[in-house]
């Protein structure tokens, strides 16, 4: 009895073990005699620090610690699509199934379906020479996704047998000529990011369905967006929003430390949800992992590692990822506390000084990769993550790690969130580095003239921008009739493009085609009004044209027949103000 490992400190979810010589950084081991999962953080000695992902409530002194031998990882493999796992990959249905509303400590269920045969197709044959990533075989996972079986990495050599039918995960469906055998599951540890062949730079763009995020500040596939806002200013819906639309093969959804409501929506809506793409389920593509702030804080820090690991399988299959990480100032919150348990000096509001580092290593996992083993293929990661800044102050340390990491900034903003204007991003601080990477695919794929339009649009913004600070001088009365047009001209841009409705059947989702017609709709109009204006048109008129409401409706009109409205709403401004004006 003495020399099996016991606990000899305990400090909330972090807790020391004794007589632990020979364990190694990040062995996952079991602690208590309800056998509860944890992790080693540090070692120094005998001794070994370990954070335990479940409620420490329970355990004392001299309780006996399991040493398993093993890293935290994650099992991959046909199943994953649809689930919902908690932050160490537990399916939350079958806990619920088991346990119901109270989950038990130390509670074990496969992560994967064991029993559930899936039908393998093979596409290499006996004698191929074989390395990690080369397909094997395909499963149909669901009707939208075709799982491919890869060797995993760092194995290789010569297939000695390879087999068709239908297998569960855990049976072997090739042999390699050193006896290798090969299944339908791989294990990987989380905090490792999987190899690549090469990474690639950023052309394409990842549409969102959001008008104000794919014309003024898109993301590239393969990016890096964060979205940072006060309390209340839409980040979780603008998140689920982004989930619900992006165009991406698979979308991991991770709620890290969010509020137990909003994680719940989540759970109940997505299985509703159809894919606006291929009218399937949304679930069908989606991997949800709740991890609410009422969970063990150091499940939470695990949580964002659990998703990137699953997200660069799917990449590794050449398919295009969207993770959401909602949000890493939760995640950031875990580290905080973790490391204050462990007595390590503080950096900037408590943070650990390693903060910066531990975000940007997370933020470089994304990226455009070749797929190992099969380099004419490309898969890719884009990461978007919510932070939520005490008071909705940007300068505090979670959000100027992100932003010297990240590509993209969609900074929201209290008073149009107030104002009831979704997404509530504002254009004058928001950014995007890639944006320029990205203009001959918009060139090629939205209009020729594309890049001119957001320029112009942009410079409507800008020039309101400026006439605002002045009307809060002079009253904006005393401001000339020419300016005040400018004004009307920015608010319908604002009113009519910019802001979108997260639930309106039509408007919810805008694709990059209905963008491109609806921006040329009021670009035109404000160079149709701009030139009556210059030629004497008086501003009572301009405020007065009756197709105004028509024209801030357009965003909401069905996709059957919108050219053909649009089309007669130009003849009507024409009409309007081709009298002797325009």
């Amino acid at each position: 009895m003495t020399n099996t490992p016991r606990i000899s400190g305990i400090s909330g979810p972090t807790i020391t073990a004794e007589l632990m010589r020979g364990c190694f950084m990040h062995e996952v081991v079991r602690v208590g005699w309800e056998k509860l999962l944890g992790e080693i953080i540090r070692i120094d000695g005998d001794l070994a620090v370990i954070q335990v992902y479940e409620e420490t409530l329970g355990l004392k002194i001299g309780d006996p610690v399991e040493r398993t031998g093993e890293l935290l990882s994650v099992e991959l493999g046909p199943g994953l699509l649809g689930g919902i796992f908690d932050g160490i990959q537990r399916p939350l249905p079958s806990l619920y199934e088991r346990w119901g509303d109270y989950i038990s400590k130390g509670a074990i269920v496969p992560r994967l379906d064991k029993i559930r045969k899936w039908r393998f197709t093979p596409v290499a044959k006996a004698g191929d020479r074989v390395e990690g990533g080369t397909v094997l075989g395909t499963v149909e996972e669901t009707p939208a996704i075709t799982h491919r079986i890869m060797v995993p990495p760092c194995v290789s050599g010569t297939i000695a047998a390879i087999n068709s039918g239908e297998f569960t995960i855990a049976e072997p469906v090739a042999e390699l000529d050193d006896g290798t055998r090969i299944t339908m599951r791989q294990r990987w540890n989380i905090r490792e990011p999987r190899p690549t062949a090469e990474r690639l730079g950023f052309n394409v763009p990842m549409l969102t369905g959001q008008r104000i995020l794919d014309t003024l500040f898109p993301v590239a596939e393969g990016g890096s967006a964060i979205i940072p806002g006060g309390f209340g200013t839409g980040k979780t819906v603008l998140e689920q929003t982004i989930a619900k639309f992006a165009a991406a093969s698979v979308i991991i959804y991770i709620g890290c430390g969010e509020r137990g409501n909003e994680m719940s929506d989540v759970l109940h809506q997505f299985p509703l949800l159809s894919d606006p793409y291929t009218g399937r389920p949304l679930m069908e593509r989606t991997i949800l992992i709740a991890n609410t702030s009422n969970m063990p804080v150091a499940a939470r820090e695990a949580s964002i590692y659990t998703g990137m690991a699953m997200a660069e399988y799917y990449r590794d299959m050449g398919l295009r990822v969207a993770l959401m990480a909602d949000s890493t100032s939760r995640w950031a919150e875990a580290l905080r506390e973790i490391s204050s348990r462990l007595e390590e000096m503080p950096g900037e509001e408590g943070y650990p000084t390693y903060l910066a580092s531990r975000l940007a290593a997370f933020y470089e996992r994304a990226g455009r990769f070749r797929c190992l083993g099969r380099k004419e293929e490309v898969g890719a990661i884009t990461v978007i993550g919510a932070i939520s800044p005490p008071g909705g102050d940007f300068s505090e340390p979670v959000t100027q790690a992100s932003m010297r990491t990240a590509s993209t900034f969609w900074a929201l903003d209290y008073d149009l969130a107030y104002q009831r204007h979704f997404p509530a991003i504002n254009w004058r601080t928001s950014y995007s580095l890639v944006a320029p990477n990205l203009s001959r695919w918009f060139a090629e794929n939205a209009a020729t003239d594309w890049g001119a339009m957001v320029e112009e649009a942009n410079a409507i913004l800008q020039r309101e921008e400026e006439l605002a600070d002045i009307a809060k001088v002079v009253g904006i009365d005393a401001m000339g009739e020419k300016e005040r047009v400018e004004m009307e001209l920015a608010r319908l841009i604002r009113e009519g493009y910019l802001r979108q409705s997260s639930t309106h059947p039509t408007d919810a989702f805008c694709s990059q085609v209905r963008q491109t017609k609806l921006l040329a709709m009021f670009l035109d109009y404000a160079r149709t009004v701009s030139s009556a204006v210059h030629k004497g048109c008086p501003l009572e008129t301009v405020l007065r044209a009756p197709m105004v409401e028509a024209l801030l409706r357009a965003r909401e009109m069905p996709e059957d027949g919108l050219d053909a409205e649009l089309q007669s709403l130009r003849e009507e401004v024409r009409a309007y103000f081709g009298k002797g004006w325009a």
